[in-house]
C-alpha cells in the first residue's frame, strides 16, 4: 500500500515536472488521476517513446539533429537503442536496459529514469529554481531565530538612537549651526563688496548719471535697445555667413588672365556690330516712313480736274488718255 501511494506520488511529480517543461506531448491532456499518469507514463507505446525522444533532444541538442536529418522515420528499434545509449552516457542505465525504454520494466523503476532524465532538461532545472527560491527565503525568514527579531521590531523597547548616535547628531546640529552663521556672514560680505564695486563703476561712468539720463542720449534704455539690435544684427549675418558666404570666402581668389587684348578686340567688335544694328535699324524704319508718305499720296486727292477732286493716279490715268486721243487726232 505505501509502495502504491509512493509511485502515485512519485508519477504526479514527474507529470508536473513535465508541464512545467513545456513538454509539447503533455499540452492539453490535464491528467488528474494518478491511474490514467501511470498508464501514459509507464506503460509501452508510441506516446510515451515520443516523450522520451523529447527529453533526450532537450538533453543532448545532437540526438534532435540526428532525427532531423534522417530522410526517413527511424525503425523503432534503433530508436530505442539510441536513447538507451544517451542514457549509459548519462550513467542512468546500462547499455542492454532496452526494456526500462519500452516501458517493460517496474513502474517505479520507470518512474525513477525518467524522474532523474528531467532533472537534466535545462528549462526542469529553471523552473524548479525559482519555485524552490520563494519557500527556501520564507523558511529561513521564519525560521526560530529570527522571530526574536520580528517581536522586537513590532514593539520596540529602546529608543531607536543609541547614545553615541545622538551625541553625533548634537555634535553634528551645532557644527551646522556654526557653518550657517559663518557661511551668512561670508555672504554678507560678499554682498557689501559686490555693491561697493557697483557704486564705483556707477561714479567713472559718467553716461549713468541723472542729469545725461534726462537728455535720453545714452539712457540705459536706449543703450539696452542698441545692444540688442546690435545682437540681432550680428545673428543674422553670422546665419547668412554661415550658410551662404562661408564656402565662398574659403575659396582661392580668381586668377586673371593676362591676355586683354582678346578681350578689347571682342569689345570692340561687338560695339561695331551694335552700331550696324542701329544703322538697319534707323534705315528700315525711314523705309518704311517713305512708303507711308508715297501711300498717302497715291491715295489721298489733291488734284483737281473738271472742278473735281482726285488724287493722283487717277489724274495720271486721265493725262495718258488724253496723250492717246492727242496721237491718234495727228495719225489721222
Amino acid at each position: 500500500m505505501a509502495g502504491a501511494l509512493k509511485e502515485k506520488q512519485l508519477v504526479g511529480h514527474v507529470y508536473a515536472t513535465l508541464e512545467a517543461a513545456r513538454c509539447p506531448l503533455v499540452e492539453g491532456l490535464y491528467l488528474q488521476e494518478a491511474d490514467s499518469m501511470l498508464q501514459l507514463l509507464c506503460t509501452p507505446s508510441q506516446h510515451r517513446t515520443d516523450i522520451l525522444a523529447w527529453i533526450c533532444s532537450s538533453i543532448n541538442p545532437t540526438f534532435a539533429c540526428s532525427e532531423a536529418v534522417s530522410l526517413r522515420p527511424k525503425d523503432p528499434e534503433v530508436r530505442i537503442k539510441e536513447m538507451c545509449v544517451l542514457g549509459q552516457e548519462l550513467m542512468l542505465c546500462r547499455a542492454e536496459d532496452l526494456d526500462l525504454i519500452r516501458g517493460d520494466a517496474s513502474p517505479r523503476r520507470q518512474l525513477g529514469f525518467l524522474q532523474q532524465l528531467l532533472s537534466l532538461v535545462p528549462a526542469c532545472e529553471k523552473s524548479a529554481g525559482r519555485r524552490a527560491d520563494p519557500e527556501a527565503l520564507l523558511n529561513e525568514l521564519y525560521a526560530a531565530e529570527n522571530l526574536p527579531h520580528f517581536t522586537r521590531m513590532l514593539a520596540p523597547a529602546l529608543d531607536p538612537w543609541p547614545a553615541h548616535i545622538k551625541a553625533l547628531r548634537n555634535s553634528t546640529k551645532s557644527s551646522s549651526h556654526r557653518s550657517s552663521r559663518d557661511e551668512a556672514a561670508d555672504g554678507n560680505a560678499l554682498l557689501q563688496q559686490a555693491q561697493s564695486t557697483l557704486e564705483k563703476l556707477q561714479s567713472e561712468c559718467e553716461f549713468l548719471s541723472s542729469e545725461t539720463q534726462s537728455s535720453g542720449v545714452f539712457s540705459p534704455g536706449s543703450l539696452r535697445v542698441a545692444v540688442c539690435d546690435l545682437q540681432m544684427l550680428m545673428a543674422a549675418f553670422s546665419h547668412v555667413f554661415e550658410t551662404d558666404l562661408r564656402a565662398y570666402c574659403s575659396r582661392d581668389p580668381p586668377s586673371f588672365s593676362t591676355e586683354t587684348h582678346v578681350f578689347q578686340r571682342i569689345h570692340q567688335l561687338l560695339l561695331a556690330f551694335t552700331m550696324e544694328l542701329d544703322m538697319l535699324k534707323a534705315v528700315s524704319e525711314a523705309s518704311a516712313s517713305v512708303t507711308e508718305e508715297v501711300e498717302q499720296l497715291q491715295a489721298q486727292p489733291s488734284y483737281r480736274s473738271r472742278g473735281e477732286k482726285r488724287n493722283l493716279p487717277d489724274q495720271l490715268q486721265e493725262l495718258t488718255r488724253r496723250i492717246r486721243d492727242v496721237f491718234s487726232l495727228l495719225q489721222a
